[in-house]
């Protein structure tokens, strides 16, 4: 900025304030922003004298910047007043411009024989490589969006071969990033709300964006074999029906067993493939899923799917397994209840009475369906073991999800269709339990009449079918009601009737048709409305929670605060009538 002093106060009455001030870059453009092209219009606004000295400056100035050959910056100024007195010429020597603005010449600087800085008001844009510019493909490598990358597998290291073998061009090889710690379980149960654990609290954030859809990867959650526990296990009930005495009146063929079976052998494949890339990709998502208290459970849902179609296999397939595929099959599941059990009774934040929830039955439902598949394999060590360990966990567990404890929330409308894992456990065990001992004992029967007193309890409430948003949940309807109808096939075969047959195709009815349904539903809205899978919020929790600043003395806790407003009303209403009684009294 230059000052200078005004000599007169009419010198400031014939000055005009500038427009804003612009930057103009020139190279050695003729006629363009040169100090002699103005000399006639200046001379208009000065006497002669100043005007030949002027002259004599310009002149001077003129050969100067002949020899520049660098771009020269020109910056508005305010108004120059028209000054006596010493300075006036050498300031004068400076500009270039019409009346109102004054230009500066980084070459032609008076008080300094060195240039002056390349300045500019507005940034300059970034030059790109000649590379980007012949292929502006590339350009997009510099938008990418990195927020997922703390859920990619080895920083993407596989992704990137991947798009060397498609015949993509490379991209830079990041720096690895760090170590991931697991997220203890505790913090699952601060930054998350609801039965489900799905709901992120409000005093929460998460590490991925709200405002965009994520990778569908990420948005596959483990409770999708759902589906394949639903539709297996439909091929199971149609093998029975073709195959049971009290039911050859319905001429049934074998050819729906064997469809059902190559669709939900289809659906398992499908899925088992998308969730393996899940965990090629995103391991952390998985991982997340695995320690979450309420998402473990699912884990069993793939293996009980193999189960079904184990047993529910054509016998134009296979007449008869390896029994070593039950061992194979049973590894895993042992080794996920020594896990989850374990940690129900050592207590802690895993203990059952903390994350007791309805889907806690799929660990049950996988020790009974797995004795099943044992016994009608001919084994009998094992099955027994397994309907042991799974008779023991399912009297604690019924136990305290049916008394509901006061730490345990209330299921919402969107979980009521969980509330049918209540018949499943009984319905297969009643099953299994007739294989093992080679008859639909007393025992067989008292587990098959629980499955059905729930079974009907369930049923006659209507408002557990409605007022709420379709969702994945909903197959959790589907392989409960299959179940209970395969056992009352079972149980027409030794109480053979009237009512005991139409029982059992009633509700092998309702138990296709909400399979159907449910099934063109989820294919609707995964493909043509494609709100199937949304965000899954619950596997995006920072590790810490969010830092905000206590607004009064003592614990940010939510319980803290509402005892302190408790206490702060009780304390103002006791005040208010203290003073109302004494105004009383001196009245």
């Amino acid at each position: 900025m230059i000052r200078t002093t005004c000599s007169t106060k009419e010198d400031f009455a014939v000055q005009v304030t500038p427009p804003i001030s612009k930057t103009i870059t020139c190279h050695k453009m003729k006629r363009f922003d040169s100090i002699l092209e103005d000399v006639d219009l200046i001379h208009h606004q000065l006497d002669p004298t100043r005007c030949r000295s002027l002259n004599a400056v310009a002149t001077g100035t003129k050969a100067a910047a002949e020899k520049q050959t660098d771009t020269s910056v020109s910056i508005s100024m305010p108004p120059t007043p028209s000054a006596k007195g010493v300075g006036f010429n050498d300031i004068f020597s400076q500009t270039s411009t019409p009346r109102g603005t004054t230009t500066l010449n980084k070459r032609i600087w008076p008080y300094s024989q060195t240039s002056m800085p390349r300045v500019s008001v507005f940034p300059e844009s970034p030059k790109l490589p000649s590379t980007q510019l012949r292929n502006p493909r590339n350009n997009t490598n510099k938008l990418k969006d990195t927020r997922f990358d703390s859920f990619k597998t080895w920083s993407g290291r596989l992704e990137r071969q991947l798009s060397v073998l498609r015949g993509k061009e490379q991209e830079p090889i990041s720096p690895p990033r760090p170590y991931i710690e697991t997220i203890p379980v505790n913090r699952y149960f601060d930054a998350l709300e609801g039965p489900e654990l799905d709901s992120l609290k409000v005093s929460e954030e998460i590490i991925l964006p709200e405002d965009r859809k994520w990778p569908f990867l990420l948005r596959f959650p483990i409770s999708s074999f759902g589906i394949c526990l639903g539709v297996s296990s439909q091929a199971i009930m149609w093998k029975k029906l073709a195959t049971s005495a009290s039911t050859k009146f319905l001429h049934i063929s074998l050819k729906a067993n064997l469809g059902l079976w190559c669709i939900s052998a289809a659906l398992m494949v499908i899925i088992s493939f998308i969730y393996a890339l899940k965990i090629i990709f995103y391991f952390e998502a998985v991982r997340r899923e695995y320690y979450h208290p309420v998402r473990v459970n699912f884990f069993f849902a793939p293996w009980i799917s193999l189960l079904f179609l184990a047993l529910g296999v054509p016998t134009s397939i296979a007449q008869n397994l390896h029994t070593s595929l039950w061992y194979i099959l049973m590894t895993p599941i042992f080794c996920l209840e020594v896990k989850l059990y374990g940690q129900w009774m050592s207590g802690g934040q895993r203990r059952l009475s903390k994350v007791a929830n309805p889907s806690n039955h799929l660990s049950i439902v996988g020790n009974f369906v797995g004795a099943l598949l044992g016994a009608s394999m001919g084994l009998t060590e094992g099955p027994i073991f397994f309907f042991a360990v799974g008779l023991a966990h399912y009297i604690v567990m019924f136990v305290t999800l049916y008394q509901r404890l006061p730490t345990n929330d209330t299921l919402p409308k969107e979980l009521h269709p969980v509330f049918f894992l209540f018949v499943a456990a009984p319905s297969v065990a009643s099953i299994a339990w007739a294989t093992i001992q080679g008859s639909f004992d007393q025992g067989s029967r008292i587990a098959y009449f629980i499955a059905l007193f729930l079974y009907f309890s369930l049923a006659v409430r209507i408002n557990f079918f409605r007022g709420f948003k379709f969702s994945l949940a909903w197959w959790a309807y589907t392989f409960p009601m299959t179940g209970a109808a395969i056992a009352t096939i079972r149980y027409s075969l030794v109480v053979t009737n009237l009512l005991t047959k139409c029982l059992a195709i009633i509700l092998c009815g309702l138990s296709t048709l909400t399979v159907t349904a449910l099934l063109v539903t989820t294919i609707i809205h995964a493909f043509f409305l494609g709100d199937l899978f949304p965000n899954d919020i619950a596997i995006a929790i920072n590790k810490r929670p969010k830092i905000t600043q206590k607004w009064y003395l003592g614990s940010s806790d939510s319980k803290n605060i509402d005892q302190y407003l408790k206490y702060v009303d009780s304390f103002q209403a006791k005040v208010t009538e203290s003073s109302l009684t004494y105004q009383n009294s001196s009245s």
